[in-house]
């Protein structure tokens, strides 16, 4: 195979299912030794024509290529002795089974009488867990694994193969910045030793930081290929949405309410401590900050679902104590969470069901539920949030990452909630859909409605909040307004620069 010649290429790809042509003639390539980026909204076609070319799903048209050679991709497992490797966003392991025997699953080394080979097993594992720097080994079981850790196994079985092509699948969504480094050195030494590496993400610092190409593909169609050193985030951005996006700071400046949700001295153990802060109708209050710095476990007291050591809540200026999730929905708090697959989701529901859940017994007329009522609410909500679906009988699997957030926040929405928490509301969601929910917000805020946005994202925080609170190891460093707060002032807050010399805690 010449340098030339791509290490895999897909040509004409037709994909449709009942309803929907998810790929229309789409063409890729990727050559070897380059890191090539996939791009595109939640719904565009990367996902489906990665499963085609992994084996998951079988082309209606087209062909694949590898190196010079037509493949039929009949299975992953084929895919996989091709030298084509999936490292998947959605996590594909055996819990209780250990790290070693998920990473060889399928190709366990044998001795006489096919008896598996430990020994050999473990130290194979070791080395490749050795160049992932990882802190836990081989025999370690997987279930016992942060979901990080977890996604570094995932990584590790694309060093196992003598691989042609390596698809990420949005490979840092869950991993740290120490981590993230790990991954994109292994990234580098693949690229190296000439295996091309198709890159999808929705992370545009992370997409110009290491890729040579960006394809983009809208409503399941090519749209073009770009060299990243010639192109920037606008152009590709509207190469993927077809228009341009308001990436500036919240400036919105309307009227606050009443003070709505107000804490005071709340602490959890060793999660958080001492924090205090107030929320107004018609404010969107930001909580920034690291890994670990207790944002979401405070939001998780506020729903009932930790139990604070000390401090008070006060809803519209009354104390009160929330002791489980139904407290909370029943005082008027909703959580958005930060999983919204794992803890929002009945990935197996359809919408309907899912937006009503909360409120079942509600809507019951005698022993069974009023189809009719939760018609209409779902109804209500899929034109107030602009959700796409061909009906209220799509299983919310079947969703994009966006459409599925959308159908979580109008769940709970539908309670009309006097706060509503947001975790991390556009983690593994496309700019356009990211846009969408970052403007549902404010519309949201602009209602009355008293909201708190917890985001790793700063742009996200800066776009969104009126006012950021920074935090450092479990404490509130200090409180920023849109005006006030700089990216340089936030960074510094959260961390911790001039704390831990024994600066006062604002």
């Amino acid at each position: 195979m010449s340098e030339k010649t791509p290490a895999l290429r897909l040509e004409g790809i037709v994909k449709t299912f009942p309803g929907v042509r998810a790929l229309d003639g789409v063409s890729f390539s990727v050559m070897p030794g380059e890191v090539h980026a996939l791009m595109g909204e939640n719904g565009a076609g990367k996902s489906t024509l990665m499963k085609v070319l992994g084996g998951i799903y079988q082309p209606d048209e087209g062909k694949i290529v590898v190196g010079e050679e037509p493949a039929v991709m009949a299975s992953p497992l084929e895919a996989k002795s091709k030298g084509i490797v999936f490292i998947h966003q959605e996590l594909s392991l055996a819990e209780e089974l250990s790290v070693a025997e998920n990473i060889y699953l399928g190709e366990l080394p044998r001795k006489s009488f096919g008896r598996v080979d430990w020994t050999s097993l473990y130290a194979k594992t070791n080395a490749i867990l050795d160049k992932l720097k990882v802190k836990f080994d081989a025999r370690t079981l997987v279930g016992e694994l942060s979901i990080a850790n977890q996604q570094m196994v995932e990584i590790a079985r694309a060093l196992t193969v003598d691989a042609k092509a390596v698809i990420f699948d949005e490979p840092t969504a869950s991993l740290t910045d120490a981590e993230k480094v790990v991954l994109f050195d292994v990234i580098a030494d693949l690229k190296a030793h000439g295996v091309g590496i198709i890159y999808i993400s929705h992370r545009m610092e992370e997409i110009f930081k290491i890729t040579d190409r960006i394809s983009v593909l809208r409503d399941g169609s090519y749209r073009g290929t770009v060299n990243t050193a010639e192109t920037d985030e606008e152009a590709v951005t509207q190469l993927m949405i077809g228009r341009k996006l308001d990436l500036s700071r919240n400036e919105n400046h309307h009227e606050l309410g009443s003070v709505v949700l107000e804490v005071r001295g709340l602490s959890c153990g060793d999660l958080y401590r001492d924090v205090s802060f107030e929320v107004r109708r018609g404010e969107v209050v930001g909580f920034y900050g690291l890994i670990g710095a207790g944002r979401t476990e405070i939001a998780e007291t506020l729903f009932g679902l930790r139990e604070p050591s000390a401090g008070t809540i006060l809803l519209d200026g009354e104390q009160t104590r929330i002791h489980s999730p139904a407290d909370a929905i029943a005082r008027g708090i909703s959580l958005v969470p930060e999983d919204r697959k794992g803890q929002g989701l009945v990935l197996g529901m359809n919408c309907r069901d899912n937006m009503t859940l909360p409120q079942v017994d509600d809507l019951k007329a005698g022993p069974f539920v009023a189809e009719g009522s939760e018609i209409a609410i779902f109804d209500q909500y899929r034109d107030r949030l602009d959700i796409r679906t061909p009906g209220w009988k799509q299983l919310v699997g079947n969703l994009s990452g966006g459409n599925q957030q959308k159908i979580v926040i109008g769940k709970w929405l539908s309670m009309h909630p006097n706060v509503l928490i947001v975790d991390e509301p556009t983690r593994g969601i496309d700019v356009g859909s990211k846009s969408e929910i970052h403007n549902l917000i404010r519309e949201l805020a602009a209602q009355g409605y008293a909201i708190i946005v917890i985001s790793s994202e700063m742009p996200e925080v800066l776009h969104v909040s009126d006012r950021i609170v920074a935090m450092y190891h479990g404490r509130i460093i200090r409180t920023f307004t849109s005006d006030e707060v700089t990216e340089d002032n936030l960074i510094q807050a959260i961390s911790g620069i001039g704390v831990e010399s024994g600066a006062q805690v604002a």
